[in-house]
């Protein structure tokens, strides 16, 4: 097992990582921003090190300063938890190099799997359902106009190495390739340093849907069940929940088990999360993440699993002594992510948080950094708080949840509490009728 790992992340998940340290009994290394000087993680790590000013690119996307600070304190492993440098090929290559342990999986797989051209061919070859669409990149506008008569409108034009909705833009009309293949790459050129993009079919009413995986260098590979994250908002989401209430449970067993399968073709190791588009009884394979995912804490609660001491032990060499009959899923579990930002506008809101109460009760979790007297920064992600609840069933975890937040207190910065508040209360989440565009498009408009 690892004497000491630095955590080269911020926020809920440095915490997060840090108390399952903790519990392994592991010394922590956190790393910081000027901007973080206070931030809980910081102050409950065994040690600390600034390594830069509060901007992401010289603080926590500098890698030669979290090199040197792991190299200082003398740390065996980084964690790089989730965003950031966390599914970066080539900051795992230069900690290896290094002779520092990366917490994550092997560097060819953060190199086909953050290629996404990459990794839809990898996966026709493992046998997962696509989406029709191009075969690889569309270089030109001439090529595009092809491949959507090919495909059939409407399509999306995709950047290869996008995320969070950047690099993405819907055609419905032939009229509007050009300036939706021009818009995409110059979207995809500014944000990721590439502008290769290709084209797919756009899927009308589709649901999010994606499934754990876990697995260890002894070739044992497991799925921990599936979660729903179809209420979005410019692609990222914001309520996920686990199992889904769209799938049968014909359908749970096909989706997980073709993706366990897909996994241990692959050889794949430690933590990775396979995505796929669901519509009209079928699935359709978007893209693979690599890492540790933001709503863990739902297939933590429906397993019983702790999957962040499980993916630390992985690194260090443990087999996973399990069947897949071994592991048991119960009740229901869904997380609402509590966001510092105007509830009607969704402005963010940084500002000090002069009073902040945390809700309780059984089968209630918060994963959270921050506490009354905490500066949020303007420089980060406005996540502030998960907020989780697990019940018997899907009504019982509602109704916790309502109650949850009902309790909740972050004051007086604007929150996202009550933006949460009203959709618990929404006949269609009530009743599972949604799909990845219903906030935006139904819930929102009619507001």
């Amino acid at each position: 097992m690892f004497s000491k790992i630095l955590i080269a992340n911020r926020g809920d998940i440095a915490l997060r990582i840090l108390r399952a340290c903790k519990e392994l009994e592991i010394k922590t290394v956190a790393v910081h921003s000027t901007a973080d000087n206070e931030a809980m993680h910081v102050r409950l790590a065994d040690e600390s090190v600034c390594i830069g000013p509060p901007h992401s690119s010289k603080s926590y996307l500098n890698i030669p300063s979290i090199i040197t600070a792991a190299q200082l304190v003398g740390a065996d492993a980084i964690h790089p938890g989730v965003g950031f440098l966390s599914e970066n090929s080539s900051f795992a290559e230069i900690v290896q190099a290094h002779n520092i342990k990366f917490i994550g999986p092997k560097v060819q797989h953060l190199k086909d799997m953050g290629d996404k051209i990459k990794a839809k061919e990898i996966a026709k070859k493992i046998g997962l359902p696509l989406v029709p669409g191009s075969k690889g990149i569309v270089k030109d506008i001439e090529t595009a106009k092809k491949e959507v008569q090919k495909i059939g409108l409407p399509v999306l034009i995709k950047a290869s190495a996008g995320g969070g909705g950047k690099g993405m833009k819907i055609v419905q009309n032939e009229n509007d390739i050009k300036n939706a293949f021009l818009s995409a790459k110059n979207e995809a050129r500014a944000a990721f340093g590439n502008d290769d993009v290709y084209i797919e079919k756009y899927l009308s009413n589709p649901r999010h849907i994606e499934v754990q995986i876990i697995g260890d260098s002894f070739g044992n590979v497991f799925h921990l069940g599936e979660r729903e994250c179809s209420i979005q908002r410019n692609h990222q989401k914001l309520i996920e929940e686990a199992p889904s209430a769209a799938l049968t449970n014909d359908e749970r067993e096909y989706i997980c088990n073709l993706s366990s399968q897909a996994a241990k073709v692959m050889g794949y190791e430690s933590l990775g999360t396979i995505e796929y588009l669901y519509e009209n009884g079928k699935f359709y394979f978007i893209e693979m993440n690599t890492r540790l995912q933001v709503e863990h804490p739902i297939t933590e609660a429906i397993t019983g699993i702790d999957i962040v001491k499980e993916q630390i032990k992985i690194a260090s060499n443990y087999e996973l002594k399990w069947k897949q009959k071994d592991i048991k899923f119960t009740g229901h579990s869904i997380e609402c992510r509590i966001n510092a930002e105007n509830p009607k506008t969704f402005m963010p809101s940084p500002g000090k948080i002069e009073q902040f109460h945390s809700p309780g009760g059984l089968g209630i979790r918060i994963d959270s950094g921050i506490y009354s007297g905490y500066n949020i920064p303007p420089y980060y992600d406005s996540l502030i708080a998960k907020l989780i609840a697990h019940g018997k069933n899907r009504e019982e975890c509602i109704l916790k949840l309502k109650q949850a937040i009902k309790e909740m207190v972050i004051e007086p910065i604007p929150s996202t509490l009550e933006l949460h508040q009203n959709l618990l209360e929404n006949p269609d989440i009530i009743n599972g009728d949604f799909d990845i565009k219903w906030l935006e498009q139904i819930y929102l408009n009619g507001k």
